[in-house]
């Protein structure tokens, strides 16, 4: 076992993708990738790699930006995990989450998919759900859109304005949740409940 940190970025390859909301976790990726310093290079994982450390003796991570469709996400994140020798415990999957608002950022361990099948393939692929996720809100499909046309859409004009703080915000519960913890970085990042 080692102290490295699998954060993979989920989303769809090629460039009339890249500003879908679908692909919000890559695009948080690039954004971690600007925190370490260097380019994605290709790895035989069917991945877009970058190795390096969050901040001077900081965390040692893997950033991965798979080369897969969403839906088929689960081959490469576990050929890395495999490869780097990241037990599932120690797997940040980073995504676009429908159930909470846009702009809001929350984080789990483990659970149910909820009708994502990026999830569901890396569920299957690494025989468990006790892997981390950091959840990256993009709202509820307006009327009745269709969820897959929703998410294979760009963010909206007035979203784009926001997209941004979002993005930095997502950074950030993921280098809090590799630095503290789950619970710390749940209890910073999540908003409080009213009494």
């Amino acid at each position: 076992m080692t102290d490295t940190w699998l954060i993979v970025g989920l989303g769809n390859p090629g460039a009339e993708y890249a500003h879908n909301r679908h692909n919000v976790g890559q695009m948080v990726l690039d954004e971690l990738a600007a925190r370490v310093g260097g380019g994605f290079k290709a790895h035989k994982s069917r991945a877009q790699v970058l190795e390096g450390r969050l901040g001077i003796g900081g965390p040692r991570v893997v950033l991965a930006k798979p080369s897969s469709y969403m839906n088929v996400s689960g081959g490469p994140v576990s050929s890395l995990s495999r490869f780097y020798d990241i037990a599932p415990g120690s797997v940040i999957a980073v995504h676009d989450e429908i159930d909470i608002p846009f702009n809001t950022v929350k984080l789990k361990l483990g659970g149910g998919e909820g009708g994502h099948n990026g999830l569901r393939d890396i569920s299957k692929a690494l025989a468990t759900k006790d892997y981390l996720r950091v959840r990256v809100g993009v709202g509820r499909p307006p009327g009745r859109m269709d969820t897959a046309d929703f998410v294979l859409r760009d963010f909206a004009a007035a979203e784009r304005k926001e997209l941004p703080f979002l993005l930095d915000t997502a950074a950030d519960a993921v280098e809090c949740l590799v630095r503290e913890g789950l619970q710390q970085a749940q209890q910073k990042f999540h908003p409080a409940k009213a009494q």
